[in-house]
């Protein structure tokens, strides 16, 4: 884990922002392009369209339903 976390920092990416994306990411991402996912390519794929956590949304509420199930 802290492999990925420095190589995160290596290429300029904000790990949190990555964790968060990539682990919703990867059930819909197709199993061929997996490489895509990791920090250096995520950069110029995803980082300008990533997905975001109920917390960073302000969505407090959707965050607390979420936690229920």
């Amino acid at each position: 884990m802290q492999g990925l976390l420095q190589t995160c920092r290596l290429h300029g990416v904000d790990p949190y922002a990555y964790l968060v994306d990539v682990l919703q990411r990867v059930a819909v991402h197709p199993q061929s392009r997996l490489i895509e996912l990791t920090p250096r390519l995520w950069k110029q794929h995803f980082e300008h369209q990533r997905f975001r956590s109920f917390v960073e949304l302000g969505d407090h509420a959707a965050a607390a339903e979420a936690r229920k199930t």
